[in-house]
């Protein structure tokens, strides 16, 4: 069964387009590497009624919406792998400064995920 990372993250509205282009280069290059899909979400509709809505839980601010993102593998051990190799891609190089990045580091939560249910 496939294996997913997932990340929420404050992105300021105008860093957006910043965000984008840093997004199509990463996604480059875990796709080469064996990823089977990268996908970036922005936030349409965010004050759910039936649960913690995601601005509050990561603490939005004025101007900022949140991203929600994955990156799919065969399986944890694939994960492992491609991640160890686009993280040593010299294309990753100059995406890497975490005071360069289009979005608050410290507030973007992230985990890996089994899947569980795939219909």
């Amino acid at each position: 069964m496939a294996y997913i990372d997932a990340f929420v993250l404050p992105v300021a509205r105008k860093n957006l387009p910043t965000y984008r282009r840093m997004s199509r280069k990463t996604g480059k290059v875990w796709r080469d590497h064996g990823a089977l899909e990268f996908r970036e979400c922005v936030g349409d509709d965010l004050n759910m009624k039936f649960a913690v809505p995601f601005p509050r839980r990561i603490r939005l601010k004025r101007g900022e919406t949140v991203v929600f993102s994955w990156i799919m593998y065969k399986s944890r051990a694939d994960r492992d792998r491609i991640n160890a190799k686009a993280m040593q891609d010299p294309r990753m190089a100059g995406m890497m400064d975490m005071k360069a990045m289009p979005f608050d580091v410290k507030r973007m939560v992230a985990g890996g995920f089994r899947v569980m249910v795939d219909v």
